[in-house]
């Protein structure tokens, strides 16, 4: 009989937010959405900016899902546990729709500062921070789940 779970652990530099079964996970690599079943071939891939989502598995068919606001670092599926190490990471449940909205206002208020590759690598970390706000945006809204 196949199993029906795999382990799935979300990791940032100052907490461990996730550590249980889970019968699937959505995952934004950089490059895209991964998703995750048990008995997924090894893959290690560089995580981007978007929601993780998570179906959480029991033994008796019950429960839940889960989504996190997630922002750099790396995945990595092996002998079934997923491993997110994650630079940024926030349970959407604990995003607030007003603390979201004002975050955004404020990041999209910002501009780039420097000069030539000075101010294109400002650019690109708003960018980041103007990406982040808006998934937090999404998240903080209720039934509005990317998957």
């Amino acid at each position: 009989m196949a199993k029906k779970t795999f382990r799935c652990r979300i990791v940032t530099p100052s907490a461990s937010l996730l550590d249980e079964a889970v019968t699937y996970a959505s995952v934004p690599a950089w490059d895209g959405l991964i998703g995750f079943l048990p008995g997924r071939a090894p893959i290690l891939a560089k995580l981007g900016v978007g929601e993780l989502h998570v179906r959480l598995g029991d033994e008796k068919g019950a429960g839940g899902e889960r989504s996190y606001a997630v922002d750099g670092g790396v995945v990595q599926m092996q002998d079934d546990t997923l491993t997110v190490l994650a630079e940024y990471a926030a349970p959407a449940e604990l995003i607030t729709p007003n603390e979201a909205e004002a975050e955004l206002k404020s990041v999209l208020a910002k501009t780039p500062s420097g000069e030539g590759p000075a101010k294109m690598i400002s650019q690109e970390r708003l960018n980041r921070e103007r990406q982040r706000a808006r998934v937090k945006v999404r998240l903080a809204k209720p039934g509005n789940s990317t998957v």
